[in-house]
């Protein structure tokens, strides 16, 4: 086992600094944050539109890798991606982060929605930790007082608003047909946010947001019967759609497993996320790797990229928890499929996003606002600190 971990640290740490981030270092964009669109092809579209999570999700990207491997050109593209958040992404007159943004900064999808707000609480809680920039925490604890007092109601999490915060449909996180007014997915990246919100601020009102978004996971999102969580929903957690998003419960199954610790409350949630990555392995893992969704029982068989690097995480997690080894096991053989089949062996190029069922790559965009280095990078940040941890214990 010792000799295992010590070779998935090793490949997890040649995949971050030798790939993911000369690619993403190399998308900087002097006019302020990071080029938006990557094809296929690799041809750069440094006149695309700039998608604000993918922005902040970059911050996290660089900001973590700061913390955890230093090094002045990390720290200057975490300071290069924050000062693009802080002085374009945001709404100086309304408040909040906008949607998108035109390739030169000026706003172009006005739109405010919850999702978009978390993800920049939790870029300015990881750049803060990283680098003690005060304005960064300080700009993250506004946000955070801006979802409770705009973006909610007294039964949880509302979606969507127009630029100066007036409800609207939620078409940017409905899918499959359905038009939800509250999402599994929102609420999960707020309490993800809230979570390093809190480790890194000790705010009250943070730790009290996240015992209630706890509650609301435990009782209107999970499943119990059918040991999954629900996606779509309306204004009163009726669930619109028979659909198992595979790869947001292994992703789950970790987040909200790191919000009970940081609570101090890992009981009264554990055998909820034992239960997602248990049923995630036995239905969703196949050809060593996670499909990616089941809805109304029909599987569908496409590998995403985002969903087999929480799958390592998510699995790497339940063996942590349970010391059960089937999980371990599952952690390397998807790692072993990621390496073999959506790391892009093409110079100059990361991940491919989605592949068919035999392995074969789709044309679509390397990068794009949603294909961003948060969940392959962070997956590599998680083994690498997580295995770092376990080696410090046993000395």
């Amino acid at each position: 086992m010792k000799e295992s971990l010590k070779t998935l640290k090793e490949e997890n740490e040649h995949e971050l600094t030798a790939h993911l981030i000369p690619f993403w270092e190399s998308l900087r964009d002097e006019r302020g944050g990071f080029y938006g669109l990557v094809d296929f092809d690799l041809n750069v579209h440094k006149d695309a539109s700039k998608g604000c999570i993918l922005n902040s999700r970059i911050l996290y990207f660089f900001s973590r890798s700061y913390k955890i491997l230093g090094g002045e050109d990390l720290r200057e593209c975490a300071d290069h991606a924050w000062r693009f958040l802080r002085d374009f992404c945001l709404d100086k007159e309304n408040g909040g982060v906008f949607w998108s943004l035109n390739a030169d900064g000026s706003p172009l999808d006005t739109t405010k929605h919850t999702y978009n707000q978390a993800f920049a609480i939790y870029a300015l809680s990881n750049y803060f930790d990283a680098t003690g920039n005060a304005d960064a925490l300080a700009l993250a604890e506004s946000l955070f007082d801006l979802i409770e007092k705009k973006c909610r109601d007294a039964d949880g999490y509302l979606e969507s608003f127009s630029r100066d915060f007036l409800p609207e449909s939620n078409e940017k996180l409905s899918e499959n047909g359905v038009m939800a007014e509250r999402t599994m997915n929102t609420l999960l990246h707020v309490m993800e946010a809230y979570t390093d919100f809190f480790r890194v601020s000790k705010n009250p009102k943070a730790k009290g947001a996240l015992e209630e978004i706890l509650k609301i996971e435990s009782e209107k999102i999970w499943n119990e019967k059918l040991s999954r969580q629900e996606v779509f929903f309306d204004k009163n957690y009726n669930s619109l759609i028979d659909l198992h998003s595979y790869g947001h419960d292994i992703e789950s199954s970790w987040l909200v497993d790191c919000a009970a610790e940081i609570l101090g409350d890992e009981n009264s949630i554990k055998k909820i996320t034992r239960a997602m990555a248990e049923k995630i392995l036995s239905c969703a893992f196949k050809k060593n790797s996670v499909l990616n969704e089941c809805e109304r029982g029909i599987d569908d068989e496409t590998r995403v990229w985002w969903v087999q690097a929480e799958a390592v995480v998510g699995f790497f997690n339940a063996w942590q928890k349970s010391g059960e080894e089937k999980f371990f096991d599952a952690a390397c053989a998807v790692w072993n499929y990621i390496k073999n089949f959506f790391v892009d062996k093409r110079e100059k190029s990361e991940w491919f996003g989605y592949l068919d069922e035999n392995g074969t790559a789709k044309n679509l965009p390397i990068v794009e606002p949603w294909k961003c280095p948060y969940h392959n990078g962070r997956m590599c940040l998680e083994i690498i600190s997580r295995i770092s941890e376990i080696e410090e214990s046993e000395k």
